[in-house]
């Protein structure tokens, strides 16, 4: 489980470290993807195959097509170099609006990967509280 926040600057090159903690959650081999929100989506190699084996799943429509396309066109296998850096892909780097400050977010299952400006301005669509009772009533989920 990653969890965490963790602020980094991407080189010149496109190599930023990745957290300690999180490196080891991520093993020798892993994967960036776009993800939702304006973020990078970073994979243990063993949950991206359950992701992208979830969305095989999925009903062969337009949406679908386009969702799986989404996120395999813009996924790459990243290994770690002896600083623990990363090469971030440059189209992933533009995708996410990457320049210098970026975030490191543990999101449970998978880590995301933001510019720091971006982070800063994405604000919930409603208060956690609505947030938190409208999943408790739909899922049945316990705060407590």
């Amino acid at each position: 489980m990653f969890m965490g926040e963790f602020n980094h600057s991407i080189d010149p090159k496109n190599r930023v470290i990745v957290p300690a903690k999180f490196r080891e959650g991520l093993g020798e081999n892993f994967v960036v993807s776009a993800g939702l929100d304006g973020c990078l989506y970073m994979w243990t190699y063993a949950d991206w195959e359950s992701f992208v084996m979830k969305l095989e799943e999925l009903p062969f429509t337009r949406e679908t097509r386009e969702l799986q396309r989404f996120f395999t066109q813009n996924a790459s296998e990243l290994e770690f170099d002896k600083q623990g850096r990363v090469l971030v892909p440059a189209n992933l780097k533009k995708m996410a609006g990457i320049e210098k400050d970026v975030v490191f977010v543990g999101a449970i299952g998978k880590i995301e990967l933001w510019a720091k400006e971006r982070l800063d301005s994405v604000a919930p669509s409603a208060p956690m509280e609505d947030i938190a009772e409208k999943l408790a009533t739909e899922y049945g989920l316990r705060f407590k």
